[in-house]
């Protein structure tokens, strides 16, 4: 029998800044796609837009929209103090369709309104009460670890 692969959105802001595309998008891309996720990763598939045709914004925008919803869980990138708008829009639609999702903060800056979130709350409303930390890493070399949520739900096919 053939397992579906399962499809990650990446939620990054890690396309706006060439050293960075360069670097650790390429890093995380390669890592999730080892472990078994055909990753959609929205620089690399809107790259084709011409932004000096009219209404360019507005496409990606949709592309962007649809990549989510058409996507079996996302994974976002939840760097800054706050973390990036766009990333945090894409965040909040997967769960608003209840999506699972994956947070990765390797900023070590505190970005909170709690004593039990290291980020924003509502970032944890897809979240489980109980067990909330196995979906949350602090580093690439964690998202591979076999015991956290995402190689977890990759694995439950």
């Amino acid at each position: 029998m053939m397992v579906k692969q399962k499809i990650l959105y990446l939620a990054n802001p890690y396309g706006f800044s060439a050293q960075l595309r360069e670097g650790p998008l390429v890093e995380l891309v390669k890592v999730l796609e080892s472990m078994g996720a055909e990753v959609w990763e929205p620089f690399s598939r809107n790259n084709q837009i011409d932004k000096g045709v009219a209404g360019w914004a507005y496409r990606v925008g949709q592309s962007d929209l649809r990549d989510v919803r058409e996507a079996d869980g996302l994974f976002a990138v939840v760097n800054g103090c706050p973390p990036d708008e766009g990333v945090m829009v894409e965040l909040g639609m997967a769960i608003a369709w209840g999506k699972p999702v994956f947070l990765l903060r390797d900023d070590f800056r505190k970005c909170t309104d709690s004593e039990d979130y290291p980020l924003n709350l509502m970032l944890f409303t897809g979240l489980p009460e109980n067990g909330w930390e196995a979906f949350l890493y602090s580093s690439v070399q964690e998202v591979t670890d076999p015991d956290k949520a995402l190689a977890k739900w990759l694995r439950d096919c």
